[in-house]
């Protein structure tokens, strides 16, 4: 997911994403822990996209400000 794309976005839209990346990061986790887990870059990616999300959240309520 591109900075571009999250900055587009409404902060309803950011919340909702965040919400969904974390559960997908849970998964992750516990499928890692059962030896379940194929493709171990996607863990690493969902980790930067959900940092994305909330620097650029923590922008936009700065700016509101």
């Amino acid at each position: 997911m591109k900075a571009q794309d999250i900055r587009s976005k409404s902060p309803d839209e950011l919340d909702e994403q965040l919400e969904e990346l974390t559960k997908e990061a849970f998964n992750l986790r516990f499928q890692k822990a059962s030896g379940q887990l194929e493709n171990t870059a996607r863990v690493r990616q969902v980790r930067r996209d959900i940092a994305r999300i909330k620097t650029i959240a923590a922008q936009k309520a700065g700016a509101e400000s």
